[in-house]
C-alpha cells in the first residue's frame, strides 16, 4: 500500500477540482469541497473596480458565491492548468484561461496562476493572479 505525501494529495484535489472547473464549463459546485468554511481568499483583479467580483473573501460561502457572480457575467471557453509545483502544504497551479463576457460579447484570454495553501485536506488560502 502507498501512501501518498502532503503535496500529493493537495495537487490531486486541485488536478480533479480544476479538470471538473473545465469541463463543467464552470460549475461552481466544484469549488464546494475544495475550500475551508474559512478562506483567505484574493484575486490580483480586486483592484479593478469593473471586477467587484474579485473582492477579497473569508467565509466559504463568500467564495462560492465569487464563482456564481463570474458564472453569471462570463462564459467560460476553456480553463487548463499545465503545472503544478508543490511543497508540504503549499501548491502553485500555473495554467491559462478564457472567459467571454455575457452581455459584451468581449474575450479575455491569459496565464493564470494560483496560489493554495492548504490544512487537513482543506484549502485555507488562495490568491489568483
Amino acid at each position: 500500500m502507498k501512501f501518498l505525501a502532503e503535496e500529493e494529495i493537495n495537487v490531486e484535489i486541485l488536478r480533479n477540482a480544476y479538470t471538473a472547473w473545465h469541463e463543467t464549463g464552470g460549475d461552481t459546485a466544484v469549488w464546494a469541497d475544495v475550500f475551508a468554511d474559512r478562506v483567505d481568499w484574493g484575486s490580483s483583479a480586486e483592484a479593478v473596480p469593473e471586477l467587484v467580483f474579485t473582492r477579497q473573501r473569508a467565509p466559504k460561502q463568500e467564495v462560492i458565491d465569487y464563482y456564481e457572480g463570474l458564472a453569471n457575467d462570463w462564459s467560460m471557453e476553456f480553463y487548463r492548468v499545465n503545472e503544478f509545483i508543490a511543497r508540504g502544504s503549499r501548491v502553485i497551479a500555473f495554467g491559462e484561461c478564457s472567459f467571454t463576457h455575457r452581455r459584451t460579447g468581449r474575450n479575455v484570454t491569459g496565464p493564470k496562476i494560483d496560489l493554495w495553501l492548504f490544512e487537513d485536506g482543506k484549502a485555507t488560502e488562495f490568491m489568483e493572479y
